[in-house]
């Protein structure tokens, strides 16, 4: 995926691929080229051979990338570990994985020194510790050798996903799963012929999202990726405006957030602004419409995809008219079927089901989990991605809910997503989040967990009355839990599993 990388250096080499958003710090495409190789010599000097596991453990950065590369360049596995993980979530993952060498900043480190491993530190000169190394260091040290040949099939990552579902498993990712994800992700620019982009990243760069769809996607093709090492409004609008930003790939609760201050949002010029590309978590047709009315200019479309796909499956773009509420129709080379999962039964457009889908960005399968993989991939190679949606009669895929977060009241199907995007058209409702909560006599009941906004005096009867005026009568909510926040996971994932156990909790 290196060579693959670098296709279009000839043309862009003195064209900036990585901004630091509050430094200006650039690397061109020529630094980052020579960045990457140098680093990859200096990992073959410390005995990082093909195959080994580094673990990555950083915040977003401009030098994020660069490890990456240079990791994957000589053949071995990279771990990308989400900052914010305490000790003990960080020891399952090293106890998964086995990496020989770990790479982080310095102000991580107290959480990673007692693995015993040697360091490369991206921000800080090593001290006389022979287990510490500095990655500026490295750079200006390291004579450039020739490179372990590396195949498309080779293992370049592992991605570990949420656990919002369940324990967390190492989705296991090869060169080609990125190299066919960045085609798919970047083939609405092929057709129109685009190039010279700018592409805005707070999306963590250890999520695929971040790291696939949005940074080896995006300097493949040859686009400016301006890093944010976390996301902030201000700080967002403020890049925007400083450095022409064309594209920005988002999560829900961003939109939420740029919707519910549009006053913010005028301060700043956002002209430049083409594209906002929602994923990782549905949204609503209202939703997207008032994000359009905040960004006239700018198309505000969704994608669909998973950890387990590399990134992308389907996605809205520029090119066709976007219909609120899709996720587009299926990425280049994606097959997709919508699947009955009682009778196992392919339905037509329409019908709802569970999406299975096929193809070259399907992963290799878990880390160490020969159950798991096959719960997921079937005998034909049928991803089971556990999501419900449909398709149209002119193939766009829209995305109704998770099969296992599906509301079962008296036989009837209730998606959370639904309600959900509902009450997030309500003014003082700032976010909100339904699940199910078991029930004698209905099975499960539907309850809402509602974050109000800081003048608002609504009552549970005001929002229960909100909702029983727009849905079936089997849809209303039956509780109303109004809370601080709505636990997310860093790409905006709610949390159902931590509201589940505080609604047993209060029982």
């Amino acid at each position: 995926m290196i060579p693959f990388l670098f296709t279009k250096i000839s043309s862009i080499a003195n064209s900036p691929a990585l901004i630091d958003a509050q430094s200006a710090q650039t690397l061109t495409f020529s630094n980052l080229k020579t960045h990457v190789l140098r680093l990859s010599c200096a990992l073959l000097n410390l005995n990082i051979s093909k195959n080994d596991a580094v673990l990555i453990l950083s915040p977003n950065s401009i030098r994020f990338p660069v490890a990456f590369f240079a990791v994957v360049a000589v053949g071995a596995v990279v771990i990308p570990s989400n900052p914010q993980y305490t000790a003990a979530e960080i020891a399952k993952q090293i106890k998964d994985s086995n990496p020989k060498l770990i790479i982080t900043v310095h102000q991580l480190y107290d959480r990673i020194k007692q693995f015993n491993l040697p360091c490369i530190l991206l921000n800080q000169s090593a001290s006389n510790n022979p287990m510490l190394h500095s990655y500026l260091e490295l750079i200006r040290s390291t004579p450039t050798t020739s490179l372990p040949d590396v195949m498309q099939s080779d293992v370049a990552a592992v991605l570990y996903s949420s656990g919002t579902t369940g324990a967390s498993k190492g989705a296991v990712l090869t060169h080609k799963n990125f190299m066919e994800s960045a085609l798919m992700m970047t083939s609405d620019q092929e057709a129109n012929k685009e190039s010279g982009n700018v592409f805005l990243c707070f999306l963590p760069m250890c999520h695929i999202f971040g790291l696939s769809a949005l940074v080896y996607a995006q300097l493949q093709r040859g686009n400016t990726v301006v890093v944010m090492a976390w996301y902030e409004m201000n700080a967002m609008l403020r890049a925007i405006e400083q450095y022409k930003v064309t594209h920005m790939f988002v999560v829900p609760p961003v939109v939420l957030e740029l919707i519910k201050k549009q006053d913010m949002v005028k301060e700043y010029d956002v002209s430049t602004l083409k594209e906002i590309l929602s994923g990782a978590a549905p949204l609503g047709e209202e939703i997207i419409e008032a994000c359009s009315k905040t960004f006239p200019q700018a198309v505000v479309c969704q994608a669909y995809g998973m950890t387990e796909t590399s990134g992308v499956i389907s996605f809205e773009n520029r090119m066709c008219s976007p219909h609120p509420g899709s996720v587009g129709p299926l990425a280049p080379s994606v097959e997709a079927q919508i699947v009955d999962s009682v009778t196992m039964q392919r339905l037509s457009p329409f019908q709802k089901g569970e999406i299975w889908i096929k193809g070259p960005l399907v992963m290799k399968g878990y880390l160490n989990n020969h159950k798991a993989t096959a719960e997921i991939i079937d005998e034909e190679d049928w991803l089971h991605t556990g999501d419900v949606g449909y398709f149209d009669g002119e193939g766009r895929l829209y995305i109704v809910d998770r099969v296992k977060e599906l509301i079962k009241y008296k036989g009837f199907q209730v998606a959370p997503s639904e309600l959900e995007d509902l009450l997030l058209t309500h003014p003082e409702i700032v976010d909100a989040a339904v699940i199910g909560l078991g029930d004698a006599e209905a099975g499960e009941i539907p309850i809402a967990y509602i974050v109000r906004s800081s003048m608002s005096s609504l009552t549970t009867k005001q929002v229960q009355q909100f909702i029983a005026q727009q849905v079936a009568p089997f849809k209303r909510l039956r509780r109303v839990i109004f809370t601080r926040e709505i636990p997310r996971s860093p790409i905006g994932k709610i949390l159902r599993k931590e509201l589940r156990q505080q609604s047993v909790a209060k029982l």
